[in-house]
């Protein structure tokens, strides 16, 4: 098993299984180690709407427990006979795993699934086509919480009751249901240019719910307040340090135990891209690694509090390094939030620093905007972080801080509004190539 890109499925699979291992063992050894199950516990029992830390609402290693669990079930569904198994499914895993340390939990992503379920059974197909949509069916978790806990708008959670399960399972099964032909057409509004393509039926379908069950109802949305935890750095580092470590050296040994390729992942523009097939998983994975270290060292150098929501964005933004994030592409955006951030904050008195938790988790999301950076230059990847910095804390209002997609909607956003100016007054990388290519015929 020199090299994996002979058997791409069953090394993406162990890689799942095993990082799913990993939040486990991180659950076993964290320092509050004798409070995992009842942080487990108060984790299920609490409402999610953003933003919720569960290192705050239960524990270091409850939280680790919850990612844990939610990580072995993704990983199974992967493990199905005839699942699309590739880079997307790396993609969905780790978005759902982030998301995992504040606002999915053990408990809420069932009515989702389910609906997944139903939707393949309506299309008489196999579930297994629709694993990596399933996963991406949880955007809209905490609202499930919501409905089970303490809808229609108590301030604290007043515990499950049957109509409240009831609720949660109608609506959940009805987003995920409509979910996967949602998805399936939303690359077709940004055309490939936001990652977070399932960010659309994400953020669209909370808010028709929130029309449907506050609005319409004359219902107050109940108020968007984070719970935000104290840093630990120490956890959050030892984990991130030690496990993307491992998978820089995984995807060595898995890419015949050489680096050879990476250079060419690097200059990839990431649009519509899926590394796994396109350079094979061992290569796809120690993207994943150094990509993860590169995001740490960022929010370290910008001071940012390591808490649950920290360590979760770091995978939610991670997340793509499979299909279509990487270095290359990605230091443009982070150097347009930085840049806007000081403009905003130092110049024009705004409210928004750079290591604001909002602004944080902000980035993570805006990582979906890459391959404008890759396909049209690095000046329009800075612009695009940019557009995305201004735009991001406004949104949440729309859905009720219920959707867990804000910053990728932000992104289809930017998207949208940029994109057709750069088509009709720039070049893409391929139209520059193919100048080039034609002027250095004509120079011969």
């Amino acid at each position: 098993m020199a090299n994996q890109k002979s058997d791409p499925v069953k090394a993406v699979r162990f890689f799942l299984m095993a990082s799913s291992a990993a939040f486990l063992i991180a659950a076993g050894i964290a320092p509050d180690r004798g409070e995992m199950v009842t942080g487990l516990a108060r984790i299920l029992m609490s409402p999610a709407q953003l933003t919720k830390d569960y290192f705050a609402v239960g524990s270091v290693s409850g939280a680790f427990l919850n990612v844990s669990l939610v990580g072995f079930v993704c990983a199974a569904m992967a493990c199905l006979p005839g699942a699309a198994v590739n880079g997307a499914t790396i993609a969905a895993y780790f978005l759902t795993t982030g998301f995992s340390f504040w606002g999915i939990n053990f408990l809420n992503i069932w009515p989702f699934f389910l609906g997944v379920m139903v939707h393949a059974l309506v299309r008489g197909e196999s579930f297994a086509k629709y694993v990596n949509l399933a996963m991406f069916s949880t955007a809209l978790c905490p609202l499930a919480s919501e409905l089970l806990l303490r809808y229609p708008g108590s301030e604290e959670a007043r515990g499950v009751t049957f109509a409240g399960a009831a609720l949660m399972l109608a609506v959940g099964m009805l987003i995920g249901f409509l979910t996967p032909a949602m998805a399936a057409h939303s690359p077709n509004v940004h055309k490939g240019y936001d990652l977070y393509s399932a960010a659309l039926p994400g953020v669209l379908l909370g808010l028709m719910a929130v029309a449907v069950l506050y609005k319409s109802l004359g219902r107050d949305v109940p108020a968007i307040t984070a719970t935000l935890g104290e840093s630990f750095p120490a956890v959050v580092w030892t984990f991130c340090g030690i496990f993307f470590a491992l998978c820089i050296l995984g995807g060595f040994w898995l890419n015949g135990r050489s680096f050879q390729g990476y250079r060419d992942l690097l200059r990839d523009t990431g649009r519509k891209a899926d590394f796994v097939s396109k350079y094979g998983p061992g290569l796809a994975i120690m993207n994943v690694g150094v990509y993860g270290l590169m995001i740490v060292a960022y929010y370290i150098a910008v001071g940012a509090s390591f808490n649950g929501v920290t360590l979760g964005i770091i995978f939610c933004m991670v997340c793509f390094g499979a299909a279509g994030s990487h270095p290359g592409n990605i230091w443009p955006i982070m150097v347009g939030y930085v840049a806007f951030s000081l403009v905003f904050t130092q110049l024009l008195g705004g409210v928004f620093p750079v290591n604001a938790q909002a602004i944080l988790v902000g980035l993570c999301f805006a990582s979906g905007l890459a391959p404008i950076a890759g396909d049209f230059g690095w000046w329009a990847g800075i612009l695009a972080g940019g557009c995305h910095y201004m735009l991001v804390t406004s949104i949440p209002a729309i859905h009720g801080g219920f959707s867990l997609y804000n910053g990728g909607f932000t992104a289809l956003v930017v998207a949208v509004i940029l994109v057709p100016q750069l088509e009709t007054f720039c070049k893409t990388r391929e139209q520059r190539l193919a100048e080039k290519k034609i002027t250095s015929g004509k120079e011969r």
